[in-house]
């Protein structure tokens, strides 16, 4: 059925195209869009709808922003924010978001961020979703943060397999972008920090499997299927955390329909 349940209490390959599909959500209603400054550091989110709070967390890369919720197989902001508070934010340095870039930057300057808002917000705990890079982020604040993380789930979560150079590019790519706009960063700053995000061994880039397996937060993982987002690494966080379920044919047709619900009603099952 394509569905392994590891669950101890319940039996990109291009991110940037745009995926369509007959299902229609409504439009949410009920959006406050809005900023958080801190020191240097500006993000951008929108808030939607009321309850229990997803944070939700984009595709894109290091673009991840808020509006590429609308190029998924469907948006999950249109599908919750009716029963939960959604908040869609934009990484430091993509959309509308923007902060420094040092040296010492990694993995848990975003986590920071994502907290930082979270705590503007008054939040303490919450659900979270990611797509692609939003996959190692989410382990990250499970990392940073499991007593506040009620559950999480995993779109195509990117992964490190034979594919490292794949993440170098885009990062460049990137970094291309904003290098004009930004000439008080370094050439070595930009390769430090290229080094600490896609350099590491960690078959997450940020998390080893020794933490995975410590992982016990409920867990839903979409499985991946391409260069950015290898197969392997969706299976390999099903099976090695103490609580996870996987949904492997998610994208298209009756089986996303089917996936959508599941994914809402997972959320639903572990709001507290």
């Amino acid at each position: 059925d394509g569905i392994r349940d590891r669950s101890p209490s319940r039996g990109l390959g291009d991110v940037y195209k745009r995926q369509t599909s007959p299902m229609r959500i409504p439009t949410c209603n009920n959006i406050g869009m809005s900023s958080f400054i801190s020191g240097d550091v500006e993000l951008h989110f929108d808030d939607y709808g009321s309850g229990f709070p997803v944070l939700l967390i984009a595709p894109g890369g290091m673009k991840s922003e808020a509006s590429f919720w609308e190029s998924t197989p469907w948006n999950p902001i249109h599908q919750l924010s009716d029963n939960f508070r959604v908040i869609a934010m934009d990484q430091r340095n993509a959309g509308r978001s923007k902060g420094p870039i040092a040296a010492d930057h990694s993995w848990g300057t975003y986590a920071d961020d994502q907290l930082s808002l979270l705590d503007h917000l008054g939040i303490d705990r919450f659900h979270v979703a990611g797509m692609c890079i939003g996959g190692p982020y989410v382990m990250g604040l499970i990392e940073r943060a499991p007593q506040r993380v009620t559950a999480a789930v995993l779109f195509q979560t990117i992964g490190l397999s034979g594919n490292r150079e794949a993440f170098f590019d885009m990062y460049d790519a990137w970094a291309q972008e904003l290098r004009p706009q930004r000439p008080e960063v370094s050439e070595s700053d930009w390769e430090q920090f290229k080094t600490n995000m896609y350099g590491s061994d960690n078959f997450l880039f940020n998390v080893d499997e020794d933490f995975v397996r410590s992982v016990e937060t409920p867990l839903l993982v979409m499985e991946g299927s391409d260069l950015y987002h290898p197969s392997e690494s969706s299976i390999a966080v099903s099976e090695l955390a103490q609580n996870a379920t996987l949904i492997r044919d998610w994208k298209a047709g009756a089986a996303m329909e089917l996936a959508a619900q599941q994914f809402a009603d997972f959320l639903e099952a572990h709001r507290p």
